[in-house]
This record gives structure tokens, sequence and C-alpha cells, in this order.
């Protein structure tokens, strides 16, 4: 199974690639260092790569970029411009054909390779989730991470799914655990608005204990509204003896009616990234819900400029 991710050194201060800790990287020897999936990045011959796998995963907070290739050819001699053009059209329908092939070998719609056409090597399109989706590179109609710390000055512990629609379109849901109180953890539900269906109401199960119900009025960031809930630390170690929490949502309909959804979500992860974040939390004072550096929505994958 192949996987977008990059290799996060535990003992690089600063950051991944900076001399320090590019030095410590070539020393030789082993190094402590962890994978995680926010903001990596795979693109140009990366993607060829990828796509070459049997199985794929995009995660949520990771990208998959794609971008025409580019033929540089050598000539010997004095060739005219017009046999310069002739040479280059042959390579270039010789390497259209190469990847054409390449892709429906690989089970994926021929749609990508008339994508790709439309990106200058000099650019790159990240492709969406329901890019991924429609083409057959990721087939997964429910996508989540794992539980993880933003090591932002104040950090916060957050989690992101990605849930198919009736159509091929998806919508983005984001869980964030912040420090409010020594003896009260602040809990968000982010959620992308649905233009047809509006929540009346939002909560999360675990297991047979009683649920933990959001407010009744959520606040609105752009496309996105945002439901708080405060819950005890004791809530959290609950749902670490859990492997799935239920999240249940009820929606009212354009004709009046309500309708109840409900889906599971991995607790993966969340038991080291409690244990970090409890220690920030038992030195007491409220955190802001909006953190420095951090956006109010549900970031996507971060793309890097040239």
């Amino acid at each position: 199974m192949a996987g977008v991710g990059k290799t996060v050194v535990s003992a690089c201060a600063g950051t991944q690639i900076d001399d320090q800790c590019l030095k410590l990287k070539a020393a030789g020897g082993e190094i402590e260092a962890k994978l995680i999936t926010r903001g990596a990045m795979c693109n140009s011959a990366c993607s060829y790569l990828f796509l070459g796998a049997t199985a794929r995963e995009v995660a949520p907070d990771a990208g998959l970029g794609v971008h025409s290739s580019k033929i540089v050819l050598r000539f010997t001699g004095h060739p005219t411009e017009r046999q310069r053009e002739e040479v280059m059209a042959r390579q270039r329908s010789q390497s259209d054909r190469e990847t054409a092939s390449f892709v429906k070998a690989m089970g994926i719609s021929h749609e990508l390779v008339e994508l790709i056409k439309t990106v200058s090597f000099e650019s790159w399109h990240v492709l969406t989730r329901q890019e991924l989706y429609r083409f057959g590179i990721d087939k997964r109609d429910f996508v989540q991470t794992a539980w993880t710390v933003e090591p932002w000055s104040r950090p916060y512990v957050r989690k992101m799914v990605w849930i198919k629609k009736k159509d091929e379109a998806f919508r983005t849901l984001e869980w964030r655990l912040l420090c409010d109180r020594r003896d009260r953890v602040r809990l968000m539900f982010i959620r992308e608005i649905d233009k047809e269906t509006a929540a009346t109401s939002v909560e999360m199960i675990s297991g047979a204990d009683s649920p933990v119900a959001f407010g009744n009025t959520p606040s609105r960031w752009g496309v996105y509204e945002v439901w708080n809930a405060g819950i005890k630390p004791d809530t959290v170690r609950d749902f670490l003896a859990k492997p799935r929490l239920q999240v249940g949502e009820s929606m009212a309909l354009p004709d009046g009616k309500a309708n109840r959804t409900q889906f599971e979500i991995e607790t993966r992860g969340l038991d080291n990234a409690w244990t970090l974040l409890s220690a920030v939390c038992a030195t007491g004072g409220a955190f802001p819900a909006r953190l420095p550096g951090a956006s109010g929505a549900p970031a996507s994958a971060t793309v890097p400029t040239r």
C-alpha cells in the first residue's frame, strides 16, 4: 500500500531542512523520527511512483500533485526548425501514449491523463478529494487522519475526516481538543456547511456512556460552522478506552423533516496526543480557541510554493 507522508526528526528544533538538521541527518547512525501526513506533498515523478501501487491512500491533510512532462531533446548536426518540431511532436505523442498505457494498467481513469495535459510543467495541480475518488486513485468514501498535536505555541489536538456525499462531492469535518481550564477541556467540531441541510444538533458517543452534546448554536467561519462542548479530562480518558467513537448529526431538511446520521471515527493517535496536550493543560490558564497561526477552518493539504 502506498501513502503520502513525510519524515520529521524529533531532534530538529528548527525546520527539517536547516543546516543543523541536515548535518544531523547526514551524520549516520540511528535518529528518532516519526512519519506524518500533515502538509506532506507528492508531485511530479513522485506521483507516478505513487500511481504504480496496487493500493493507494492519500490522507485528508496530504496532497498529490500532477503536471505535464517536459521533453528535452539534444540534436547533432544542423536540423531545420521544422525537423525539430516534427521530432518533438513524435516524442510528445509517444510520451502521451506511454502515460495513458501506464494509467490504464493501474486501473485509473483516462480523465487523469487529460487533466495532466492541461497543467504546464512549470506549475502543478493538487488533486481534489473528488478527483482522487473519481479517477480511481483513492477509492475510499470515508477518509480520516489520526489524532495529532498541532505544535503551535499553544498546541491543540486535531483530527480530520472527509465523507463522500450522494454525488462525488466530499464534506470536510474536523475535531479539535483545546485546553480551557484545569478541570475542563474544550472539544470543537468543525463541519463544512451543507447548502441543502442544516445541522440542528451534534453529539459524540463513547460506547454505552452518556453522549457528549455540543452547544445548540454554532458559530460560523466562512463556509464552516463550529460547535463547542466543554468536557472533563475523565471524558477524554473514556475516549481513549475505545477504538472508535460514534458521532451523531441531526439535520433539518428543506421539507421541514429531520434526518439523523451516525458514523464512527477512530481514536488512533489520541492516546499519545492527549498525553502531550494534558501536560500543557495541567499548567492552568484558559487558552483561546483561535490559536496563533491556526485557521479556524479545516486546513487542506499544504501546497508548497516554488
